[in-house]
């Protein structure tokens, strides 16, 4: 059997004009597109006014909403994004598809990133657009989606929505706490700035032990020093001398640290966790569970600085 060879064909000799060729031909081919998206289209409209602006192809899904398609027999560029997201929402549409003779990295990036950040009900298509024959056969289109819609995506999405929420409430929590402790006299933690991450640390005197508070979402708060000189054998020989006078520590701290050597990590700790609420039980309440933190802060490193050299409180 002959085997012919797949030549590939340049799309502005099918189509000379975007509207009046490929969308027309798009029009009375619907179904190529749908097969690709796996997404059922049905009663296209070409050119579609929004305003000033006319979209190339407005058609609706399985559930009767809107998808606009806007083609570029060219690269992407930004206009054309600029159009998709103008006639999307002005038109309340569900799905956009941009189809396009090559996608640019920098708008692949961008259309995932759209499907990430958006509601559920609301997906993007970018779509590459190809042309081949064999032989002497008619040529033939063939629609690759280069990036298009996923529940992991949008699970994904969600995440990184909650991640810089949390930030966000770190951020202020950690500026309110800083402040209070300075107007307190506690300056260990006086150089430091308020910082996206759970906990915010400031030097013992010692290198590799730090002085540090933590914030959890829900439950609660705490003060510690964190033992991490970068080796496990030193870390937990700091720990054990110190672990040794575990009384006498915890009766100058005012009541029973947690001792966590930690025998299957590297680090080790000693801490005292105040279960009044962290982050989520609101702004109204963190004043109190900032000054319990501030207060066992001075009260544990009061404890331990006869054992740590050159600490300063």
């Amino acid at each position: 059997m002959p085997i012919g060879k797949l030549e590939k064909v340049e799309l502005r000799e099918l189509w000379k004009h975007e509207e009046r060729g490929f969308s027309a031909w798009l029009t009375a081919n619907l179904d190529a597109l749908s097969d690709a998206l796996g997404v059922g289209l049905a009663e296209p409209q070409r050119e579609v006014k929004v305003g000033v602006f006319e979209v190339d192809l407005v058609a609706e899904d399985e559930n009767a909403n809107r998808v606009i398609i806007e083609n570029q027999l060219e690269a992407t560029d930004h206009d054309h994004l600029g159009k998709i997201l103008t006639y999307l929402t002005n038109l309340e549409a569900k799905t956009a598809v941009w189809i396009t003779k090559a996608p640019r990295p920098e708008h692949i990036k961008a259309v995932a990133w759209l499907n990430e950040t958006t509601p559920d009900d609301i997906s993007f298509f970018l779509v590459r657009l190809d042309a081949y024959r064999i032989g002497g056969s008619d040529p033939a289109p063939l629609f690759t989606v280069i990036v298009g819609p996923s529940a992991e995506a949008k699970a994904f999405g969600q995440q990184k929505k909650e991640l810089a929420e949390r930030h966000v409430l770190r951020l202020k929590f950690w500026e309110g706490l800083l402040v209070k402790a300075n107007e307190r006299g506690l300056l260990l933690h006086a150089s430091r700035s308020p910082t996206k991450e759970s906990w915010i640390s400031a030097g013992s005197g010692r290198s590799g032990l730090t002085f540090n508070y933590v914030v959890w979402m829900d439950d609660k708060v705490a003060a510690e020093l964190y033992i991490d000189t970068g080796d496990r054998d030193d870390n937990k020989s700091i720990f054990d001398a110190l672990a040794a006078k575990r009384d006498v520590i915890d009766q100058a701290f005012g009541g029973k640290l947690e001792w966590e050597r930690l025998d299957e990590k590297r680090a080790c700790r000693i801490r005292h966790s105040i279960e009044e609420g962290g982050l989520t039980i609101g702004e109204d309440h963190w004043p109190k569970i900032q000054d319990a933190m501030i207060d066992a802060m001075r009260r544990l490193a009061n404890a331990l600085k006869p054992y740590l050299p050159g600490m300063g409180v």
